[in-house]
């Protein structure tokens, strides 16, 4: 094949998230992701962004149904003790690190590379889990997200 024919390829940017979101979550650290609110399609509280931008808290006790999507990231959190269900396109993505020590991967802010924008509409947030009446899991208190400077 020769270079005028190279087939076009989707973003790295979702496998890059992935893999980076395990690496930081096997090594017991805390993964944060900072994104551009401004970007068409972000979802979140309007309360917890600043200057543009909101840094998310992923950790698996701060998050329920995360999905890491070639296209959206969702999840389902608490601010204030209010759960809403948060929806981020991948390329409003800038970054994933880990909160203890600042190691992971900036994302350029301009990258629409190669494959498609996100389709215009979310994935359906998935349903809240019904509380269950077993008292196996601890119960929590306030928020663990909170937004960093």
């Amino acid at each position: 094949m020769t270079s005028q024919q190279q087939p076009n390829m989707s973003s790295n940017r979702p496998y890059l998230l992935r893999a980076i979101y395990d690496w930081i979550s096997d090594n017991n650290l805390t993964p944060y992701m900072l994104v551009d609110a401004t970007r068409q399609g972000v979802r979140v509280p309007p309360h917890v962004i600043k200057n543009g931008q909101v840094v998310l808290n992923l950790a698996m006790r701060a998050v329920a149904n995360l999905d890491l999507g070639n296209e959206w990231i969702s999840f389902q959190a608490r601010f204030s003790g209010v759960s809403h269900s948060i929806q981020i396109p991948v390329p409003a993505v800038l970054a994933l690190y880990a909160q203890e020590n600042g190691q992971g991967m900036m994302f350029p802010a301009d990258e629409e590379e190669g494959g498609e924008p996100p389709t215009d509409t979310p994935p359906s947030p998935p349903e809240p889990e019904p509380p269950s009446g077993d008292g196996d899991k601890p119960k929590r208190g306030g928020s663990h997200l909170r937004v960093v400077k």
